[in-house]
Order: C-alpha cells, then sequence, then structure tokens
C-alpha cells in the first residue's frame, strides 16, 4: 500500500531540529530509524501532516561514561548496544535487550530514542531501562528537562513530551546492578514479546502486561520483605491489566509473567534485594 502524501523536512542538527519541532507543534512527527512509524504509514494505520527527519542529526549518536551515569544518545542504534565496551561494562543489559529486537536490519536502523517515544508497552530495550532505573532527557528550545524511563509512557503510543520537545539522551544511573536478567517469550522469531521481564537487584519491570511497561511492585514489596523468588514471582501480575488477543490471552499472560519473573529471580540468586 502507497502511504498518504506528507510534507517533509531533514533536519541538519538539533539546533535546526527543535526549531522546527517548536514551529510545527503536534502537526509534526519525528522520524528517526523509521521501523515502526514507517510501516505504519504504508499501511494507513497512522496519519501524519509533516515528518521531520533527524536521521542526519550524528550529535545525538554516542555512548558516554560521565561519572555517576552511562549516557546514551537518542539516535544510537541498536547494533551500536551491542558492541560498545562502555555499554558491555557498565549496562550490558542493555545489549541483551537491544540482541532480542527483529533482526539485524532492524537492529541496524532502530534507535534507542524511536523506542522509547513509540512508547510500545511490548517494546524490549524501554523495559531494560525502566528496570535500570534511567532517565529520559527532554529537549526543546526553551531547554531540557529530565523524566524517569518509567513515567515516560503514559499508553501505547503516547508519552509526556510535549509538541515542542525531542527525546534526545538517556542516561543510566551508575554503578549498576551487581545482579540481573533479562526475560522474554515470544512465538515466531522478529515478533513483539508477548511477555518480558527485566530484574536489576531489586528492581522488577515488566512488558506486555498492560498499556504501559510497567514496574512490578507486589514482587518489589515481597523481595524487600524477605520473600523468596518462588513467592515473589506469584505477585507478578498484580495490578496488571494485559490483554486478550490472537496471540495470547490475558490469562496465559499473567502465567507467563509469574515463569519468567521466577526465573529472572533465579537467575539473579535468591539473595537479590532492593
Amino acid at each position: 500500500m502507497i502511504p498518504a502524501s506528507v510534507r517533509y523536512h531533514r533536519a541538519a542538527d538539533l539546533a535546526e531540529a527543535l526549531e522546527l519541532r517548536r514551529a510545527y507543534g503536534d502537526l509534526l512527527r519525528p522520524l528517526a530509524g523509521g521501523q515502526s512509524l514507517l510501516p505504519a504509514l504504508k499501511l494507513r494505520r497512522d496519519r501524519v501532516d509533516t515528518l521531520l527527519d533527524l536521521g542526519r542529526i550524528g550529535e545525538l549518536s554516542y555512548v558516554a561514561h560521565r561519572g555517576d551515569h552511562l549516557a546514551v544518545g537518542a539516535l544510537t542504534r541498536y547494533q551500536r548496544l551491542l558492541t560498545d565496551p562502555l555499554v558491555d561494562r557498565y549496562a550490558p543489559m542493555l545489549a541483551t535487550a537491544a540482541a532480542a529486537v527483529g533482526d539485524p536490519q532492524v537492529r541496524h536502523a532502530g534507535t534507542v530514542g524511536g523506542a522509547l517515544a513509540q512508547a510500545d508497552p511490548a517494546a524490549d530495550l524501554p523495559l531494560a531501562l525502566v528496570a535500570l532505573d534511567a532517565v529520559v532527557v527532554l529537549a526543546s528550545t526553551a531547554g531540557t528537562r529530565e523524566v524517569p524511563a518509567a513515567e515516560l509512557a503514559v499508553g501505547p503510543g503516547a508519552t509526556l513530551c510535549r509538541p515542542d520537545e525531542l527525546v534526545t539522551e538517556v542516561r543510566v544511573p551508575l554503578p549498576g546492578p551487581a545482579r540481573w536478567s533479562y526475560r522474554t517469550f515470544a512465538r515466531p522469531a522478529l515478533e513483539w514479546s508477548l511477555v518480558a521481564v527485566a530484574v536489576a537487584d531489586g528492581r522488577v519491570a515488566l512488558a506486555g502486561m498492560g498499556p504501559t511497561i510497567r514496574r512490578a511492585r507486589g514482587v518489589e514489596a515481597a523481595l524487600a520483605d524477605g520473600a523468596g523468588a518462588a513467592a515473589a514471582a506469584a505477585r507478578a501480575d498484580e495490578d496488571c491489566d494485559p490483554v486478550d488477543d490472537v496471540r495470547a490471552s490475558a490469562a496465559y499472560r499473567r502465567h507467563l509473567s509469574r515463569v519468567l519473573v521466577a526465573r529472572a529471580l533465579a537467575d539473579c540468586s535468591p539473595e537479590v534485594r532492593p
């Protein structure tokens, strides 16, 4: 199918991108790797007035150690997370999550910022960032602000990002977790996870269990009270709202969440604590 006509701008740098964002506001949709947006436009499942191509903004593609955090630029590709020595040393969960995304073609095109802005409740990389207690930097012509990764998404495809803002950076606190695990379950290759779980010390995050990626507060509370992995995992689906669809029932997703959390906690050893 051929997409509907759109207006198109390609920003040469971040300053130009922010000016265009300010000028067009809600009429403009940022385009990073395009792995989710472009297929939606081709199938006419999504409509936009104006596309803002960010692909040439090299200043937003980086991984840097900055004292108390690891900084990752919004246009950093998944593939770089698989090979970057700083990611391997300070945040290896990001590489594990990136490896679960699509195929090599997708990983060479998809970006960290695009995954966050897409706000898919089953996305791999944002799940890892929530478990790692990461912070997202949003920029506009007026300045920057920080939003916890766990609070950025407010629903499927919807975030706290204002019409004049762009995601520019993600900051992962250091030192990283002493113990961590990433578990996912999908049907065929290349499909979104039915359920995925990321554990970083005593933080537990779930994907595919509601309209947004969420912390498993019941599991975390059980761990803080001294419960073992099995007892804590039994609370994995508390306060969750998984969907019934053609891929899996809500009941099956609830079952998967408990199984995957138990396995992830076992990966981290019974002594996992906040």
